[in-house]
């Protein structure tokens, strides 16, 4: 049975608050990019995932190595988040590699997707076109 792993980080990028949340399962990682607009309190950032949880978008998942499960004290982890807080330098790499992924994909249907509107439009005006000139020819 595979275990499920998520991490919600709350970080300030200019000039919004956003969210980075983490879930890996298996042996897939995913991620979400969230943006809160101003600094969210504890109790909004559970409200919002209780809230939105299914409309969460992810990104594509990429493949993660796979990490030994072992029991961590409580104190240990928190002196580890502690750290990781000090040393904060932003979006971790594999993070950023999701988000870009999920950037890129987002970009290519929206691509399509213009693409497809446009020649409909081109499409209809032809049609447009052309039955103005059966009209003119027909004497109406």
């Amino acid at each position: 049975m595979d275990t499920v792993s998520s991490k919600l980080t709350v970080m300030f990028e200019e000039p919004f608050w956003i969210g980075l949340y983490e879930r890996e399962y298996g042996r897939r990682y995913e991620v979400c990019k969230i943006t809160f607009g101003p600094e969210p309190k504890d109790y909004e950032v559970y409200a919002f995932l209780l809230d939105n949880m299914q409309r969460l978008v992810f990104s594509p998942p990429i493949a993660a190595e796979k990490t030994k499960e072992k029991r961590i004290n409580p104190k240990r982890m928190q002196r580890q988040i502690s750290r990781q807080l000090a040393s904060y330098e932003g979006i971790g790499t594999k993070a950023q590699q999701a988000l870009k992924l999920q950037h890129e994909e987002g970009k290519q249907a929206r691509k399509k997707r213009t693409k497809e509107e446009k020649d409909a439009e081109a499409e209809r005006r032809f049609e447009q076109r052309q039955q103005k000139r059966k009209d003119k020819h027909n004497g109406h």
